[in-house]
């Protein structure tokens, strides 16, 4: 059966990728559900729960909710909730339960706005699509509510688009902004909703995870802000360094520009070939012929067998679905995958 995992730990949904993008950004996050996927999200999906505050709600809903459609309710309940934090705006974020019900989310975007006289956004995600998705649609949305007024350019800012702990295993944007030079800002991590509308002061974009490519086609098209794709030389990629890769034939598995980062600076040091595998999205611009899209655990080994690798770079608890494939395995964490985090050798630290 396709797309099963029998092994793996399912992968963080879309609905956890929209709320990882607005977490920091001072906004009214109501997650609409029963309860279940918010407590999925803030106990598993977000690790800086337990560091950052944010006004992150579960609606609540009950089964006459779910089943009547009771928005005037959920709305009711958002500003009521408004009355008591100090938020610059409200978000709604999909489930399965308005997925099911088919919720119209213009709808509650006019009604959020005119009950609470704050600026709304909605995102639809229905918990069967993949974390990158939601990082996908909630950044898009922020820049085409927020990004919307041109502003002098600032000579050496850099824009920073997909900084999420589900896309790079990091609560803290310095290791970024380290990398990119003194003027970057990771949009949504470490910054405000402020850094969101001044968008348009950067002099560019980059993009260090596929859940940001729409939101930085969007800012060029409306600015001619041009963007490129990087990601950060981490920890775990040095410690992937360290192992002797000459002439060997290796499989990259992570979202799509970790792992192309990944096999630049392998093939910088090592004679070798390189493949990049990724679970989520998969840009054919931004790959190589040898790339692939791998849909579940039973295509990541198929495809490992066929493809005579003799090493796999890929989070650790993919070993489990490798077994007997006869090839060695080096772990890079993927936190959307294991749950592991890169910063601080994978721990949060609460001091």
């Amino acid at each position: 059966m396709k797309n099963l995992l029998k092994l793996l730990s399912p992968f963080a949904p879309d609905q956890s990728g929209a709320v990882g993008v607005l977490y920091e950004l001072g906004g009214l996050v109501v997650i609409c559900d029963a309860g279940g996927c918010a407590g999925n999200i803030c106990g598993f999906d977000e690790p800086r729960w337990a560091t950052k505050k944010s006004a992150v709600f579960s609606a609540g809903l009950r089964d006459m909710d779910a089943i009547l459609g009771r928005d005037d309710m959920l709305i009711a309940k958002t500003a009521k909730a408004v009355g008591q934090t100090d938020v610059k705006f409200t978000a709604v974020v999909g489930t399965p339960v308005p997925a099911v019900i088919a919720t119209d989310y213009r709808a509650l975007k006019r009604m959020a706005e005119n009950k609470t006289s704050l600026p709304s956004v909605c995102i639809d995600c229905t918990g069967t699509r993949l974390y990158d998705d939601g990082e996908e649609r909630a950044f898009l949305e922020l820049f085409k509510t927020f990004a919307i007024e041109k502003y002098e350019t600032v000579k050496g800012k850099t824009g920073i688009i997909g900084c999420t702990p589900l896309a790079t295993g990091y609560m803290t944007p310095a290791i970024f902004e380290q990398s990119f030079g003194d003027g970057a800002v990771c949009f949504g991590m470490g910054s405000g909703l402020d850094e969101i509308q001044k968008a348009s002061q950067c002099e560019k974009n980059i993009v260090i995870s596929t859940g940001g490519i729409k939101a930085a086609e969007y800012m060029k098209q409306q600015f001619g802000i041009e963007y490129t794709t990087d990601f950060p030389v981490v920890p775990s990629m040095q410690a992937v360094l360290e192992n002797n890769l000459d002439g060997k034939k290796i499989l990259v598995v992570h979202q799509q520009f970790a792992a192309n980062k990944m096999r630049e600076l392998i093939q910088s040091k090592f004679e070798c070939s390189v493949d990049v595998g990724t679970f989520f999205k998969l840009f054919s611009e931004f790959a190589r012929e040898g790339d692939s899209f791998i849909a579940d655990e039973e295509q990541l080994v198929e495809k490992v067998s066929a493809g005579g690798y003799d090493i796999i770079v890929i989070d650790d608890i993919c070993t489990r679905a490798l077994k007997g494939c006869g090839c060695k395995v080096i772990d890079l964490p993927h936190f959307a995958v294991s749950g592991r985090l890169d910063e601080n050798g994978g721990q949060v630290c609460l001091a």
